[in-house]
C-alpha cells in the first residue's frame, strides 16, 4: 500500500483552506515608483568606465513626467464627462422623454427623478428606471 502525500493547503483568516487563496494575480501596470526603483537600480549597478548617458536617463524622466500627465489628464476628462451625465440627466426631470429600452421596447413618459447610484446616471419615468443612455427624444411641456 502507497502513500500519497498530501499537499498543504493555505489557511484563510476564518482557519479554513482555500484553494482559490493560493492563486495571486500579477500586476499588471507600470506606475511611477516601479520606474523610478528601476532607474535607481540601473544607477546603482552601472559600470563605472561606462557610465550611463545622462541623455538617455533625461529622456527617460520626461517619457515618465509625459505618462503621469497623460494619465492624470485622463482622469480629468473622465471626470468631467460624468459630471456632464449627470448635468444632462438633471435637466430632464419634469420634460417629457422618449426611450428605447435594451430589449428593443419603446415608450414615453415624464421624468420625475434622477438616480446617480451607477455608472451611468439612470431617469425615473412612470415606474421604469431609465438609463440616460437609453433616453433617445426629450419634449418641453406645452406653456400654459
Amino acid at each position: 500500500m502507497t502513500i500519497q502525500p498530501i499537499a498543504p493547503q493555505p489557511v484563510t483568516a476564518a482557519g479554513e483552506t482555500s484553494q482559490a487563496a493560493a492563486v495571486r494575480a500579477p500586476v499588471q501596470t507600470m506606475d511611477s515608483e516601479v520606474f523610478m526603483s528601476l532607474l535607481v537600480a540601473q544607477l546603482k549597478n552601472q559600470n563605472p568606465s561606462a557610465p550611463m548617458d545622462t541623455n538617455q536617463m533625461m529622456s527617460q524622466t520626461i517619457q515618465l513626467s509625459m505618462m503621469e500627465k497623460m494619465q492624470e489628464l485622463t482622469t480629468n476628462s473622465q471626470e468631467g464627462f460624468s459630471l456632464q451625465m449627470r448635468q444632462a440627466a438633471a435637466q430632464l426631470v419634469g420634460q417629457s422623454v422618449d426611450y428605447t429600452l435594451t430589449d428593443g421596447t419603446t415608450g414615453t413618459g415624464i421624468a420625475s427623478s434622477v438616480s446617480y447610484s451607477g455608472a451611468v446616471p439612470t431617469v425615473k419615468v412612470g415606474d421604469l428606471s431609465i438609463p440616460l443612455d437609453s433616453i433617445t427624444g426629450l419634449t418641453a411641456p406645452a406653456a400654459p
